[in-house]
Formats: structure tokens, C-alpha cells, sequence
């Protein structure tokens, strides 16, 4: 059985090292950017160091002004495609890497969907955290961008009793106004207090409803350990910060008892002795006391991708499960993720999943079918999936890519734009890459039964071919 690396899509480094400034390097696919010499140049009066009385009876007419000329445009559609058994032929090095252990990908071109490489991508792999591709494509297919998750406070069945409902989103915060929580936008305990208080109830006991959610808080191939590791909370309809008890560190240990501490929380906001929280359920038809709101999904996506969020991949699980119409639990929300791809003809088969976010070791995908999402995204077969491709993090610079492509082989740095996923013996890499002839490329590279400290550069070294090689 497969162990986990800290259980979680890890970054190499250190949190100091994950917080030092970087640049930014923006890539979005069909653009390519060339910043040239002089991009910020300012042109005024001409001052030649005359004498003044020279300057006086001299004319010069000033010049045109020069304007920065960043030079963004598409990749233009007569691009060259590479050809196959050229890319072949560049990828054989890197392919021969022995650090790829038992390996499978596939290589497609965005704009037509044809696959140009392929090594084994019907073989299902270990997907860890590249689960989340599928996930992200299922939500993008079957909610909205805008919707939003609400947890409210209702009146409680005796007098002074109210009841905290958790509606499934994990971004809530007890921070204080002015202090961020881990998720930028999360709403905030703070307001639900003062929306109590404004409704003037009088409030003694507090109990908190998690009823939302269905079946075991932990997922078939999750080990306990990864609670205190900081790597997964018990999943739970309600909860702050996903469950972490420092709430602005991202691998903080998170508890086994979020919806407790969440209604601890309010109380304490409420001034209410935390023993008296409990759990239970809203009577029905309970009068609304306060409400509050997470982001958008559009935005919730892009945490959950950047950070590898495995708290907040397996709520926004259960929200597609929801709007589906199936179980909100594991397995509803697998089976969810699994009907919506099917309905937009991605191929599912061999694909097994467990859970929402890859952190299971159970979880199989096929490398073809998380390349065919990417295509799908990158290309025009449905522009519902066009937001996934500015989730993925920047090699080089940004999320779980950020301290990859850094030193040493640098050609994929700022290019190379693909979702991570790492378990102690299984990597992977998905995502897109603009060729040095402007073709977007897409890729699903998965490497099983190597430790990734091996793996993971061997697969970066197959991305950055992607990008160097024209291969016609």
C-alpha cells in the first residue's frame, strides 16, 4: 500500500522559503508575452545642455512620444503542430530517466484534440492530487461560477437556545475583522455574532447542525495521521479555516472536531460558555436568525487548485454531488464527479476514485483521461472549462509549482502551467505549454512506484521538452 509524503500534494521547501517574494509570472493559454528593451521608456522636452540664451532662440520640436509595446497577442492558428514522431524523438532522454518508475502520459494538441504522444494512458495510476483536475472539471460542468455556500444561525427548539448550521463551506473564519483567515473572501464568525445581536435574541446554548453532510467524515485510503500532519481535517458541513488550528498557516494541524469548535467560536463571539455547545439539528421551520456567504466558486476553484486544498476539494465535492442530485458523501460525491464527466464525453473508464481531492491511496485515473480534460479546457469542446487553465499553477512562480523550474533546468519556468500531485510513492503532473512555435500543447504525465524527490524532476524534465521543442 501506498504511504503517504506528509499525505498532501507537498511543496518542496520550507514555509519561510513558500513565503519569500516572487515574481509573478502570468501565462494564460492562446497568449504569448514578449517584453522588449525599452518597454517602459519615456519620451519629453529635449535638454542638450545649450546655454540658456541658446536654448532661448533655438526651436526644437519635441518628439513623438514613445509608447510601451508589451506585445501580447494570441498564438496565431497556423501555428505548426509538431510533428509525432519528432516529439517522440526529443522526448527519448528524458523518457529513459529511470526516476519515472512505472510511468504513463499522453500528449495532446489543444486546438484539435489529436493526441501526439502517448506511453501506456489507458493504464489506471495513482493519481494523487491531479484528482483534482477532475474534480475542478466536473464543478466547472455542473455549477455555476457564481454559486456560493451559506451557513446560518436559526432559532434553537427551547428559549435561548440557536442553532449554527454548517451548509458545507470550510472557508469560514473566527479572525477578527482586519486579520486575513487562510481564505481570502471567507466570511467570518465576527458577522454572524453581530447579526444575533442585532435580532436581539437572547442566546444561552448553541447547537451545531451538520446534517448536510452524509456518511464517514474520512475517505477509504485516508490514515488518521494526516489529521495532525496537517494535511486533512474530518469532513464536516462545518467548519473554520478547513479545519486548521493555526488558521493562516496552509500545513497547520488541523482538529478532529470542527463543527464543535466552530459553534466554541461563535460562542465565545456571543459571549456564551463553550460547554454549552452541543450537537444536533434545526427543528423545522426554525425562524432565521443570521446567514453568511463563501465566495464564489470561480474563486474557491482557483485556492483549492493553487494550494492543492484537499479540505476544500472534498466540499466542493459534495457541493457537485448536491447539484447532481446524489448522495452529499464520498460516494456521492465521487459518483457525481464521475456522471458529469461522462455527460460531457470525457471518457471515464478506468477511473476509480475514493475521494474528491487525490489524498486517497486507492484513487485511480487513467493518464488519457485527465489529458482529455485539459484538451477539453484549452481547446473550443466546452468554454465552461476555459476558467481551469488559469487555476493551474506557474512553474516557477506560483502555488505548488512555485519552488519547481526555480535552478538548473530552467526552460519550462514562466511556460509550463499544470496541477501537481505527489503521494510518498506516486507524482504527477498535468496541464498545458506553449511551444517555442506557438503551439499549446497539453500534457497528463504520472509517474508510480518512485519516491518523489526522483520522480518529480524527471517529470518536470519532460515538461520543459514540451516547451523547447519545436519537433516539425
Amino acid at each position: 500500500m501506498l504511504a503517504k509524503l506528509g499525505s498532501k500534494d507537498r511543496k518542496l521547501g520550507s514555509l519561510a522559503a513558500r513565503r519569500r517574494k516572487r515574481v509573478r509570472l502570468l501565462l494564460s493559454t492562446g497568449l504569448v508575452l514578449v517584453v522588449g528593451a525599452g518597454a517602459a521608456v519615456f519620451a519629453g522636452q529635449r535638454f542638450d545642455g545649450d546655454s540658456s540664451a541658446d536654448a532661448a532662440t533655438t526651436t526644437m520640436p519635441e518628439p513623438p512620444p514613445i509608447l510601451p509595446d508589451p506585445k501580447v497577442a494570441p498564438v496565431p492558428a497556423d501555428a505548426p503542430v509538431p510533428n509525432p514522431a519528432a516529439l517522440a524523438a526529443a522526448l527519448g532522454a528524458a523518457l529513459a530517466d529511470p526516476g519515472l518508475g512505472n510511468f504513463t502520459g499522453a500528449v495532446s494538441d489543444a486546438a484539435t484534440g489529436t493526441v501526439l504522444w502517448s506511453q501506456r494512458p489507458e493504464v489506471p495510476m495513482t493519481p494523487a492530487s491531479t484528482t483534482k483536475i477532475a474534480t475542478a472539471t466536473a464543478a466547472l460542468l455542473a455549477l455555476p461560477p457564481e454559486h456560493r455556500v451559506a451557513t446560518r444561525v436559526v432559532q434553537g427548539a427551547v428559549p435561548g437556545q440557536i442553532v449554527l448550521i454548517g451548509g458545507g463551506d470550510p472557508t469560514l473564519t473566527a479572525q477578527p475583522a482586519g486579520q486575513p483567515g487562510f481564505y481570502p473572501g471567507a466570511p467570518r464568525v465576527e458577522d454572524l455574532a453581530a447579526q444575533i445581536r442585532g435580532a436581539g435574541a437572547p442566546v444561552d446554548s448553541i447547537v451545531v447542525d451538520t446534517s448536510a453532510f452524509a456518511g464517514p467524515t474520512m475517505a477509504q485510503g485516508w490514515f488518521p495521521a494526516d489529521i495532525g500532519a496537517g494535511y486533512i481535517a474530518p469532513i464536516e458541513s462545518l467548519m473554520l479555516d478547513g479545519g486548521r488550528l493555526n488558521p493562516i498557516e496552509d500545513e497547520s494541524p488541523r482538529t478532529a472536531t470542527a463543527s464543535l469548535d466552530t459553534g466554541r467560536a461563535l460562542a465565545a463571539a456571543l459571549g456564551v460558555d463553550p460547554a454549552k455547545v452541543t450537537p444536533g439539528i434545526a427543528p423545522p421551520g426554525a425562524a432565521p436568525l443570521a446567514s453568511v456567504e463563501s465566495a464564489a466558486l470561480r474563486d474557491r476553484l482557483g485556492q483549492m487548485m493553487g494550494h492543492s486544498d484537499n479540505v476544500l476539494a472534498e466540499a466542493i465535492g459534495r457541493e457537485i454531488a448536491i447539484a447532481v442530485g446524489t448522495e452529499p458523501s464520498f460516494a456521492g460525491a465521487v459518483t457525481a464527479i464521475g456522471q458529469t464527466l461522462d455527460s460531457a464525453g470525457i471518457d471515464t473508464n478506468g477511473m476509480t476514485l475514493h475521494d474528491a481531492s487525490g489524498l486517497s491511496v486507492d484513487n485511480r485515473i487513467p493518464a488519457r483521461l485527465l489529458d482529455q480534460a485539459l484538451t477539453d479546457a484549452a481547446g473550443d469542446a466546452d468554454q465552461r472549462l476555459r476558467p481551469m487553465l488559469d487555476y493551474l499553477p506557474v512553474a516557477g512562480a506560483t502555488g505548488t509549482l512555485s519552488d519547481r523550474y526555480a535552478s538548473g533546468d530552467r526552460r519550462g519556468a514562466g511556460w509550463v502551467r499544470a496541477k501537481t500531485g505527489t503521494l510518498s510513492n506516486a507524482s504527477a503532473l498535468v496541464g498545458y505549454v506553449t511551444d517555442v512555435d506557438n503551439r499549446v500543447l497539453t500534457f497528463a504525465l504520472m509517474s508510480n512506484d518512485r519516491p518523489p524527490e526522483v520522480s518529480r524532476p524527471a517529470l518536470d524534465a519532460i515538461a520543459s521538452t514540451l516547451r523547447s521543442c519545436g519537433c516539425l
